[in-house]
This record gives structure tokens, sequence and C-alpha cells, in this order.
């Protein structure tokens, strides 16, 4: 069984749906290449009546000190998500500058990918491990693309970690069991069209991961 966290949620619907169906996380894309982008003051009324016990999850791109304040002016978040190219001294930075926990990303594709966890393990609360995007993808992230899972079998790092990358309703089971995760994420996954999320396929996934429960 694994918590669930719903990311690039960008109308109420969805975020009822993923509420009611048990997520433990909600997350909000603050990247403008996205389709999955919403400005803060969308985010801020998404997240405005979110139970407590579920996260709101602010994911954020290289994000320099004045979007941080712009957005944290406006959103409550929970946790910061950073999915970009940020070194381990700008994770500390941001953390100390912010107060709220971070959740650094790091793409996967071969075994020497992994060593960046123990790095990051060092400066963020938690770890999501994701897909390694292709050299020329306009996104980092939310790309459908999954890594071999079997890279994670048995391992262990210093936080605890997110499992990401090509997750849907049918492979996120299979998942679960083989790398033991105990939080999975999705985006593109529970969409009918990029950026537009399937309250039906929400449910399946959920269902399908085997669990919900409160966030950090």
């Amino acid at each position: 069984m694994a918590q669930v966290k719903i990311c690039g949620l960008s109308q109420p619907e969805h975020v009822d749906a993923a509420i009611q169906a048990g997520a433990g996380f909600l997350g909000f894309v603050f990247f403008p290449k996205s389709p999955r982008n919403v400005s803060a003051e969308t985010a801020a009324a998404l997240a405005a009546d979110v139970p407590p016990g579920i996260a709101r999850v602010g994911l954020f791109v290289n994000p320099d000190d004045a979007l941080l304040d712009r957005v944290l002016g406006l959103v409550p978040l929970d946790i910061l998500q950073l999915h970009g190219a940020e070194m381990p001294e700008r994770v500390s930075q941001i953390r100390a500058r912010t107060g709220l926990p971070v959740m650094k990303a790091v793409g996967v594709s071969t075994p020497a990918d992994l060593d960046a966890l123990w790095d990051y393990g060092l400066v963020a609360d938690m770890l999501l491990v994701d897909a390694k995007p292709p050299p020329d993808a306009v996104l980092p992230g939310g790309n459908g693309l999954s890594f071999d899972w079997r890279l994670l079998v048995g391992r262990k790092w210093l936080k605890p970690w997110v499992l990401a990358g090509g997750l849907n309703p049918e492979n996120v089971a299979e998942a679960v069991h083989l790398t033991g995760a105990r939080i999975v994420d999705v985006s593109s996954g529970v969409e009918s069209a990029p950026g537009h999320k399937d309250a039906a396929l929400i449910r399946r996934f959920i269902a399908a991961a085997g669990g919900s429960g409160p966030g950090v």
C-alpha cells in the first residue's frame, strides 16, 4: 500500500476527486512551460479548502527568490518540490529561506544516476525518484516516461522517497510491489489529454496503489 500524490491539479473538481479518493498529497505546478501550470491566484483558491492532513505541494523548476516569495505570499503550501537543476546548495538555501520542507526530484535512467539521491538526501526532506527526461524534452517531468524500477530494489536512502515516472492505474500496483515505494506520484497517468485530469482515472489510480492516508 502506498500513499498517493496527484500532481498538476488545476481544476476544483479534480482536487475534490483526489481528496475524496484518499490522496495524501496534492501538487500544483508553477512552471509556465508546463500544460499543468497554474497562477498563484488559481492555486490559492484550489488549496484553500484542502482538509488538514493532506499536504499541498508546490512544484517549481529552478525558481528564483522572487517567484517563491510571490507564490508563498498567496498559496498556503506545505511542501516545496524542486524539479529543476537545483544544486544541493540551492536546495539548502530555499529550505532555510522559506522554512518549508523541500522535496527534490532526481531523474534516473541508469545506476549511476542513483548517486545523486545520496547527495540530495543530505539537504532535502524528501526525494522524488523520476524518469530522466530525454535531452530534448521541454519538461523536466510529467512526460509519461518510466524507468527500470529494478534499479530501486533493495535500495535505501537518507530521507523518505517518492516513486514517479510513467505511473498509471494499470502499472502502479506492480511498481509498488517491486520497489516497496511508500509514496507514489502521478500526473500525466491520470489525464485524458496533457494538463486535463480525469476524475475516474484519479480514483482508479489511488485504488490501484492500495492506499490513502495523511500527507507529511
